[in-house]
């Protein structure tokens, strides 16, 4: 049974790299764009996805690829995710850096990939395509955690 905890008895640089890309929960939130405010540096939230992320699935169509053909996509890796302020707060990598335990809903503790969706916290069927889009200000959403 601690196995099936890893999360809990590892900190993020001791995983595997399965083990780490296990700890992705398929919501989809860190693919979309976000928006900064060059006087503040406050974030905005959009509902639009990034080209490769496949909206049905919350999963990029070319995962093993896309930081060839997505120049502004941010490899995760445990020395990094703690200082991405713009990942989601339910984000199963952040929230472990901040010391955080997983949130009840995340398919590790449920056994089951649908849970992130049913819970509320999938783009599925609440996002868009980049490809269709004009203004990102015109798609700031605000989607509490």
């Amino acid at each position: 049974m601690a196995e099936d905890f890893y999360w809990q008895a590892k900190r993020l640089e001791e995983m595997s790299l399965q083990e780490w890309e296990r700890l992705c929960d398929g919501c989809g939130k860190c693919c979309l764009e976000k928006l900064e405010n060059p006087d503040t540096g406050e974030l905005a939230f959009t509902n639009v996805a990034c080209r490769f992320l496949d909206l049905e699935t919350c999963r990029c169509a070319h995962y093993d690829e896309r930081l060839r053909y997505a120049l502004d996509c941010v490899p995760l890796a445990h020395d990094n995710v703690g200082e991405l302020r713009w990942m989601p707060s339910t984000c199963a990598y952040r929230l472990l850096a901040e010391g955080k335990d997983l949130p009840d809903w995340h398919p590790l503790k449920t056994g089951d990939s649908a849970s992130v969706a049913r819970a509320g916290q999938s783009v599925r069927g609440r996002a868009i395509s980049e490809k269709l889009v004009g203004d990102l200000e015109d798609h700031i959403v605000d989607w509490s955690a």
